[in-house]
């Protein structure tokens, strides 16, 4: 069993959730629901992990809020 971080966002556009592992190069999806996407980033994960284990360029450490003026 593997576990990777995604970084998640919403496109007010789109109205779309976008994922992605950060550093795990192709690990990215789009969904309309959470659930979605989620189904949607363990697909395509795993689809990578038949190439093997790959060697994550980045590693995710966290988020800052940054206060501006």
């Amino acid at each position: 069993m593997h576990a990777y971080t995604a970084v998640i966002e919403h496109c007010p556009a789109t109205q779309l959730y976008v994922g992605y592992v950060p550093g795990f190069r192709g690990a990215h999806s789009q969904g309309a629901t959470l659930d979605e996407l989620h189904a949607n980033l363990r697909e395509v994960i795993a689809m990578l992990l038949e190439d093997g284990d790959p060697k994550l360029e980045t590693e995710f450490v966290g988020t800052q809020t940054v206060l501006v003026g």
